[in-house]
């Protein structure tokens, strides 16, 4: 497969080319309720070529056909040729890397049968379905192994395997009009055996369903908020993580004069950062769709706004430094700027402390949605 997509990248007459291959084989179960709703398995395989031509702009052909690679970089081409741009486009440099990067997986998913998966989540569906008050559940069981091969006409050469495991349960708990919902789940770049023995799980979603029935109701007003680090993490993703993003700030003049480097943005305990290199989470890949190592951006430092993530495009019209975060769906799609783990540093304040003053406040946990 490399050596296909030298061949075709050497005989590219853009200014920049690009081909990114993948193979993806996925299973999924769902439950909701007593029923067995989707068992499947789905293989699938595509590419993307990617060409730059500075007099004209991106061109991209997308295709399951990767036979004559040649030809997807002919068409791409003259794409490029034909597109036009406000302004001329370049790319940031970077180190060009050539490497492979293979999983070994204990218990791998892909060697487990279909219809022990199945047994798995209809064990954990069943759990909820024994609680009094719980009306409805859903059981999600996914896990997916894709493999990657991206070259560029720089001399990157990349080959990367990566796996994601993920259950999710769901638990609807009902006393008459009052009906209340709770979920647990757990993911990871894991084999099979991350989701045995999490019996714990579904018990959890459903009991808290159960217990949020009898629940005080809050009385509106405003109030102190302390959140646990999974809700502090999707917080500081959806309200800030975004707003990081290079691509939305280069475009939004209001972006661009709220983002400034060097404001403030919170208090000296406050340190924000994007790290894509941490072990086995669902945003690491030691590289980018565009072959930048990934590592960590500090995004808030003290309280200061300090960057912002960047392909290698949005790198060099701002002036600064790829950050390794031009993310793509899949082969269907252009990598653009996204995040990888998103998190606020911990600090030292231990949870005593945080709530010791506090009359009268909310402590939330987790999310749902």
């Amino acid at each position: 497969m490399q050596d296909k997509i030298q061949a075709a990248i050497q005989g590219s007459p853009a200014d920049y080319t690009e081909i990114r291959l993948q193979e993806r084989d996925s299973t999924s179960v769902v439950y909701r309720g007593a029923d067995l709703e989707t068992a499947s398995a789905v293989i699938d395989a595509g590419g993307i070529v990617r060409c730059l031509c500075k007099e004209g702009g991106w061109g991209v052909a997308t295709f399951n056909d990767r036979d004559d690679l040649p030809a997807k970089v002919q068409q791409a081409y003259e794409c490029a040729r034909v597109a036009q741009s406000e302004e001329p486009i370049e790319l940031a440099p970077i180190a060009i890397c050539q490497d492979q990067i293979a999983v070994s997986l204990e218990h791998d998913f892909r060697g487990v049968p279909l219809a022990t998966k199945v047994a798995l989540a209809q064990g954990y569906n069943s759990l909820m379905l024994r609680y009094d008050q719980v009306v409805d559940t859903q059981t999600i069981y996914n896990d997916t192994f894709s493999r990657t091969w991206y070259g560029n006409s720089e001399g990157a050469l990349i080959q990367e395997e990566r796996p994601m495991i993920t259950l999710y349960t769901v638990a609807v708990a009902r006393d008459g009009d009052n009906v209340q919902t709770a979920a647990e789940s757990r993911s990871g770049q894991h084999g099979f055996g991350f989701l045995q023995g999490l019996e714990s799980l579904p018990k959890a979603a459903a009991q808290r369903a159960v217990d949020l029935l009898s629940a005080e109701t809050v009385v509106g007003g405003q109030y102190p908020v302390v959140l646990n680090p999974r809700l502090a993490g999707v917080f500081i993703h959806e309200a800030f993580g975004h707003l990081s993003e290079s691509d939305f700030v280069y475009e939004n003049p209001r972006a661009q004069e709220m983002m400034v480097l060097g404001r403030r943005f919170g208090q000296n305990i406050l340190t924000v950062y994007d790290d894509g290199s941490l072990p086995s989470l669902r945003g690491t890949h030691k590289y980018d769709d565009e072959g930048t190592p990934t590592g960590r951006s500090d995004l808030i430092k003290d309280g200061i706004l300090v960057g912002r993530l960047h392909s290698r495009e949005t790198a060099a019209k701002m002036g600064e430094k790829p950050t390794g975060n031009a993310r793509a769906t899949g082969y269907r799609y252009a990598p653009i700027v996204r995040m990888t783990n998103t998190a606020i540093e911990g600090g030292e304040t231990s949870f005593q402390e945080m709530i010791g003053e506090i009359k009268l406040g909310i402590y939330a946990c987790d999310m749902y949605g």
